[in-house]
């Protein structure tokens, strides 16, 4: 039997660049699991998760695809905490089901580290009792909205909303066991810290 692999959870607010960290640790020979891509996988057409929100919220949060309406389910969730709570209840099973699936695997395969890339790893209390540690990537308010400002075209009041949905930077650096600060840095200067890190488990 292979040794049992090391859970690492990367989080990280919008735009601190988790995402990045999380890819660049797969790159040095991690396992890299990313939640936000398997629950868009269970709302996208023909996924687990549809029957139940068509049943739930009703056929116009289902868009001509078969999907999810991303923009009308956002709209809904911030106006109605009720409505969230409902919409989890339906998909973190499923998405918990399907992260297990893959850690599971990636455990059969000999990886000596599995990174879980995880949006809202400090927002709910199941994840630290499947994981070994956190890693945090933080960095300043500012820089967050000029980041998602970039990519997405979102005004700053969007940005501002969606980061009002997710812990604060202080909760996410008192769950870490792991701090990237990610503010200032070149592509090349963050990706010597991670490679400093890989190294550190093995990697």
């Amino acid at each position: 039997m292979p040794p049992r692999s090391f859970r690492l959870g990367v989080t990280g607010g919008i735009g601190s660049g988790k995402s990045t960290v999380a890819a660049m640790l797969g790159t040095f020979g991690a396992a890299l699991v990313d939640a936000d891509s398997i629950a868009r996988s269970v709302t996208e057409a023909g996924g687990a998760a549809v029957p139940a929100i068509r049943s739930t919220f009703g056929a116009d949060y289902i868009d001509a695809q078969g999907a999810l309406d991303r923009a009308r389910m956002r709209a809904l969730v911030f106006a109605d905490a009720g409505a969230k709570l409902r919409l989890e209840a339906i998909v973190h099973p499923l998405v918990g089901h399907a992260i297990a699936q893959a850690v599971h695997e990636a455990s059969l395969g000999g990886h000596r580290l599995i990174v879980l890339d995880i949006p809202l790893l400090t927002e709910s209390p199941r994840w630290p009792r499947q994981l070994d540690a956190v890693l945090v990537v933080d960095c300043r308010e500012a820089t967050q909205i000029s980041r998602v400002q970039a990519r997405s075209g979102l005004g700053p009041d969007a940005v501002q909303a969606i980061m009002a949905t997710q812990s604060s930077r202080a909760v996410r650096r008192a769950a870490a066991d792991i701090v990237v600060y990610n503010d200032g840095l070149t592509l090349a200067d963050l990706h010597t810290k991670v490679h400093g890190i890989a190294a550190s488990f093995g990697l």
